[in-house]
């Protein structure tokens, strides 16, 4: 845009010489957009209609923070240049950072009509859209953006948003060279560490954070961020120390920044057991938005603790809403008539299809993952934490990748189930191959070691992980069924098959049943090698539970596995739910948790019977 300005020249008072648009543009360059503006000025008391003039004087207006200064010369603008697409995309992006949304899309409408192909105007488009919470609508706007500016970050980052709102797995494509880009503009690297977060990579949100503090002073929100960051890796005394720098300029904060202060605050407290004043804290605060689910979430964690059952109850019921309120938008396909809860548990794979799956060869169990499965809240993360601190086992924290290989097979027609005998040794050499390049893109892989995939809801993938390695061991997680419904009620979910799920009780308990059929369904026709861990029986016996455990992956020695608590303190981030859990000790504190919940888990008891009566489970709280 500037070099377009650059043409001509314009004649002006400029030390007695002709100002020439190359002397705006140099000062604009150089740092001064002060000098800039008024070099502008001298130009327009002399033709103050001038197009470029005005454009150079907006640029140097937005240099200098002076948008609402800006945005009625990038008006004139487009009264003057009508035709101009450049200056109706300008115009569109003040507008939307002036807070004038309505205007702004009116403007965004106009700059694509002139020029369709324009990334930064599919940016502005995504961004109201994002704005207005048509959240599909958005991501398509801002993939398209990626589309026409395939090396744009701005637009990796915030269409990477928008997937990562829609529970699309593109988002961790989108970002996954983000330590190419830094650094970036000050502002940028924050929503990215603030978008890495969100997407449960806290790690790479720290990273960002502290480099953007190394560098150049950032801004009060971004020290935030990066407190809450310190909170989420357990590097609880690094987060209060960055509270207490931000509580000493709490003038300096504005009313957003005040609640999300308090509401960190709060989180502290209930780190530190202090849960009542969490609760006080959460109820002065409020929501930091209108749509705030997390703030009841946490609300509702924190009377659960008190023994309010009651408040933990009504803050749940509001947590949800506001959830499903988000999801409807974001995931629209999982609440039409008839969706199934769990995709994935659906199709079956009966034993005269097994018998029609070509012989392939496929890695011996040695040199298989060992995977940790069970519904989500049965002590999976516990029996992760366990095997990793063995020497010769390495964990990857929980990773969707069967959904990815699948989702990557659907995309060439490969449906999952129904299409695993079409997969050739070809296929399935180069899914192994996809997999272990997943892997590699998380973690630092130890090739002396054997990995650890612990995704509880993997049982529902059993037949491809079968396919691709029949040797493999199982580890199945299984708790009190009542308990696993009110502990994953009481989660703010990121995955969307989850978080939907989780609506009520009762769509909870019919997703646990139908994720059980399947997988037993599945254990009968495939028979792999499988060890089922009761976590009321782990946590009453730790050592015979481990031994027992070591025996099954045939571990020389399972007593690293008791000292799982200090290798999760110094490991930092652990991507689950209960990571504030499994930092401590073995102890009994979720055993029975349900029984206070009894009367509002009682629709949801019958649905959960057949499960109750399989594993031997009564609602006394006992097995």
């Amino acid at each position: 845009m500037l070099q377009r300005a650059a043409q001509g020249f314009l004649r002006g008072s400029f030390f007695g010489a002709i100002v020439t648009n190359q002397d705006i543009i140099i000062a604009l360059q150089t740092g001064r957009p002060d000098t800039a503006e008024a070099l502008c000025r001298q130009v327009l008391d002399q033709r103050p209609d001038d197009p470029d003039t005005l454009f150079l004087l907006a640029l140097s207006l937005s240099h200098q923070a002076r948008q609402s200064e800006a945005l009625p010369v990038y008006a004139r603008l487009v009264e003057l240049c009508p035709q101009d697409a450049v200056h109706w995309g300008n115009y569109a992006t003040v507008l939307r950072q002036d807070g004038q949304l309505a205007e702004a899309a009116h403007a965004v409408d106009v700059a694509l009509r002139l020029a369709p192909d324009n990334a930064e105007q599919w940016i502005n488009r995504g961004l109201l859209q994002f704005h207005d919470r048509d959240f599909l609508a958005a991501r398509d706007s801002l993939l398209k953006a990626t589309v026409l500016a395939p090396d744009s970050v701005a637009a990796r980052i915030h269409a990477a948003r928008a997937c990562a709102v829609c529970r699309d797995y593109r988002a961790d494509q989108l970002t996954e060279h983000w330590r190419e880009w830094m650094p970036l503009d000050d502002e940028l690297q924050a929503q990215l560490a603030d978008l890495k977060l969100v997407m449960g990579d806290a790690n790479a949100s720290r990273v960002l954070l502290e480099d953007l503090c190394a560098r150049s002073t950032p801004s009060l929100g971004a020290r935030l961020l990066l407190a809450a960051v310190y909170e989420r890796v357990n590097q609880l005394d690094r987060s209060r120390a960055v509270m207490q720098e931000i509580s000493a300029q709490a003038g300096k904060l504005d009313d957003a920044q005040r609640r999300d202060l308090a509401h960190l605050s709060a989180a502290l407290e209930a780190r530190s057991g202090n849960h009542a004043g969490a609760r006080e804290l959460l109820e002065q605060t409020g929501p930091r938005h209108d749509y705030d689910f997390a703030h009841y979430f946490a609300l509702a964690e924190a009377c659960d603790k008190l023994g309010d059952v009651e408040a933990t109850l009504a803050a749940l019921a509001e947590a949800h809403a506001l959830q499903v309120e988000e999801l409807k938008q974001a995931v629209p396909a999982r609440f039409e008539p008839g969706a199934p809860l769990l995709p994935a548990a659906v199709a079956r794979v009966t034993r005269e299809d097994y018998q029609r799956w070509p012989h392939l060869s496929a890695p011996e169990s040695k040199d298989s993952p060992v995977f940790i499965v069970g519904f989500p809240r049965s002590g999976t993360t516990l029996l992760e934490q366990m095997l990793d601190a063995h020497p010769t086992l390495q964990s990857m924290d929980e990773r969707p990748f069967f959904n990815l290989l699948a989702d990557q097979l659907a995309d060439h027609g490969l449906h999952m189930p129904a299409d695993i005998a079409r997969l050739d040794q070809h296929a399935c050499d180069e899914l192994r191959k996809g997999y272990v390049s997943m892997v590699c893109s998380k973690i630092a892989r130890r090739w002396d070691s054997r990995l650890v995939d612990k995704n509880p809801l993997n049982m529902l993938w059993l037949p491809m992980i079968h396919r691709l390695f029949p040797q493999a061991r199982f580890i199945l997680a299984l708790r009190h069924p009542c308990d696993v419904l009110i502990s994953n009620y009481m989660q703010n979910y990121r995955a969307s098959v989850l978080a939907a799920a989780g609506a009520s009780l009762e769509r909870l308990a019919q997703a646990y049943v139908e994720a059980m059929q399947s997988w037993l369904h599945h254990v009968e026709v495939f028979q792999p090698s499988v060890l089922v861990s009761r976590y009321e029986d782990l946590v009453a016996d730790p050592a015979t539970q481990t031994q027992r455990i070591g025996d099954f992956l045939g571990l020389d020695d399972a007593s690293p596995l008791l000292d799982f608590d200090r290798h999760a303190r110094q490991k930092g981030y652990i991507a689950t739910p209960s990571y504030t859990q499994v930092i401590q000790p073995v102890n009994r504190k979720g055993l029975g948790r349900w029984l206070r919940y009894g009367e509002a888990l009682a629709p949801a008891q019958a649905i959960l019977q057949p499960m109750l009566d399989h594993w031997g489970y009564t609602t006394e709280g006992g097995h």
